[in-house]
């Protein structure tokens, strides 16, 4: 008889992961739906008026750049394939981060090791998990620039699908790499190492970063006789994205091709993307379970990569019973006389907690190198700054720049603090100190970390662009009071929004409450900023009356405080109605 298949044989491993979490994200969507159909509706009021924003700025700013005869289109060229090289570098770090936690510091992962399902199954789940992680926010943001684009080119309509496939077959590349770095980094590493590793290589990106963007001076007189050449010598830091070698250099030629009708070169540039999309794709979808097998025993039975000399196990040994008897950390804490001992020991946990996972440093070393491009680039600017109304845009862009990474480290640090407590929370709770006071303890912890980081950058950077002591003085007091009120946001909303079944941060975040968290976050800035700029301009801070500068600041510290203390009561009064 003929061989005929089985019908009630199982489904493959893979599909019914993909499934059971597909069903999992649908019931918590719909449960989110039906719990607060106002909040939804606000959220995705938010997210619509986001991409509208976006979409009109761009557009504006896509058709000034236009308006410059035979140098728009260099212009606008350069800035597609410097945006999307950047978030290729981006993306990746992003997919290192990810695919470690998701790969190395998951339950779901420690849970499906021991079950009779294929290492390489596993992996592939969590491969496609860390991509769609890593990439919504992504595809999120460009789809405004995108779109402005296409019509600012005037585009048919097959563009837009077009450039859909070309970025879903781009963000597989750094998801691969990102993986392989993942697995890298897990089999060869251990924790102190990778931190060590990690923070050399910072200070050697910074540094090689600060001497590449090195800027020449132009005078006045070349600005008016060889513009052309000046151009070149200011594009001219810029030529690495146009490096053919560079998967965004294919992205970016791809979409610039479609746009300009060359359909051919367009295709081709598609075909060399799909090429390599399928390769490194195969070859990590098909290959990495071994690998990553022998990586997750590596990292659960490590006792220490730098253990394996003798002389360096004893200064370990003798550091770790040093550090029994009393830490650094510890005999620190214990100089804060004024704070009770309870308190003391909450704030010692979650600092030992932070340092102890390496995800949340290796995420923390790229916003700050982030910061750190930014603060070596402002010097470029003060020599060009002479009239007060340019001070004074700058100034305030800078505010902005400043607060946007400050709502980028509280939602992504201060927001999950309270659901990383996870199961352990009875714990606490049943503790003396009580849940309101360790909600009020880490609003604390976060706001004096970011505080010490927010004022620091607000004063360097202003005195990289040699504003005026008065200006700096109220730009750090506004930076100071967002700095109160993104944490109270931050923190109250975590407790609104919680999610217990998860460890992983960037899970947490990237759910509802976290989504919520940043867009009201990004919107409570730009209104602030835009507000502050109005109402209480800096060019013109000596001639505008008292009155005036007084009804500014006391409406900003009136909606600073209102969106900072209201999801702090909230969650203070879900914290009391709280049953363990």
């Amino acid at each position: 008889m003929p061989p005929t298949s089985n019908p009630t044989a199982p489904p493959h491993p893979l599909r019914l992961l993909v499934q059971v979490n597909l069903l999992q994200a649908w019931r918590r969507l719909a449960a989110v739906r039906h719990q607060s159909r106002w909040l939804t509706a606000l959220i995705l009021t938010f997210l619509g008026g986001y991409a509208g924003l976006a979409f009109l700025l761009f557009h504006k700013g896509l058709r000034f750049a236009s308006s410059f005869p035979g140098l728009g289109a260099v212009l606008i060229e350069r800035m597609l394939f410097l945006l999307f090289a950047f978030l290729f570098v981006l993306l990746l770090l992003s997919n290192l981060v990810i695919s470690y936690t998701n790969l190395f510091r998951n339950r779901e992962t420690a849970f499906l090791i021991p079950l009779p399902v294929a290492t390489n199954t596993i992996f592939q789940w969590k491969f496609v998990e860390s991509t769609l992680l890593a990439s919504w926010a992504f595809l999120f943001l460009i789809a405004p620039l995108l779109l402005a684009y296409g019509l600012n080119q005037q585009v048919p309509w097959h563009f837009y699908p077009v450039t859909l496939g070309l970025i879903a077959l781009f963000i597989v590349l750094p998801a691969a790499g990102g993986a392989w770095l993942a697995v890298l980094l897990a089999r060869h590493l251990d924790r102190r190492a990778f931190q060590v590793a990690a923070l050399l290589g910072a200070v050697a990106l910074i540094a090689a970063t600060a001497f590449w963007l090195r800027s020449d001076p132009v005078t006045d007189e070349q600005l008016e006789t060889r513009v052309l050449v000046v151009l070149d010598r200011l594009l001219m830091r810029t030529r690495f994205a146009l490096s053919p070698l560079l998967p965004s250099y294919w992205l970016s030629a791809g979409v610039q091709e479609w746009a300009e009708g060359a359909l051919g070169t367009a295709v081709f540039f598609g075909l060399v993307l799909l090429s390599h999309t399928l390769f490194f794709g195969t070859l990590t979808l098909a290959g990495m379970g071994a690998r990553f097998y022998h990586a997750a025993s590596t990292v659960q039975s490590r006792g220490g990569l730098l253990a394996r000399w003798t002389w360096l196990r004893v200064w370990r040994q003798r550091r770790h019973r040093r550090a029994r008897a009393r830490s650094p950390l510890e005999a620190l804490a214990d100089h804060c006389r004024w704070l009770r001992p309870d308190l003391r020991a909450l704030l010692v946990k979650d600092i030992r907690v932070f340092w102890r996972d390496t995800t949340q440093w290796g995420q923390t070393l790229v916003l700050f190198g982030l910061l750190g491009a930014y603060i070596l680039n402002l010097r470029h600017f003060s020599q060009q700054l002479t009239h007060p109304f340019w001070i004074a845009l700058v100034s305030y862009l800078n505010l902005g720049a400043c607060a946007l990474n400050l709502a980028t480290l509280t939602t992504r640090f201060v927001f999950p603090q309270f659901s990383l407590e996870g199961k352990r929370l009875w714990i606490v709770g049943l503790a003396p100190l009580g849940l309101p006071r360790v909600l009020l303890a880490k609003l604390a912890l976060g706001s004096v970390l970011s505080l010490t980081i927010t004022v620091g950058l607000m004063l360097l950077s202003c005195w990289m662009l040699m504003l005026a002591w008065s200006h700096t003085l109220v730009l750090t007091l506004t930076v100071a009071v967002m700095t109160l009120t993104l944490n109270g946001l931050a923190v109250g909303l975590g407790t609104v929004f919680p999610n217990f079944r998860e460890d992983n941060p960037s899970k947490i975040v990237s759910g509802f409450g976290g989504t919520f968290c940043l867009v009201a976050s990004f919107l409570y800035i730009v209104g602030s900023v835009a507000w502050l700029a109005v109402a209480a301009p800096l060019h013109s801070l000596g001639q505008v009356g008292a009155v005036r500068l007084a009804a500014g600041g006391a409406a900003f510290l009136a909606v600073s405080a209102a969106i900072g203390w209201l999801p702090l009561r909230l969650g203070l009064a879900r914290l009391r109605a709280f049953e363990l």
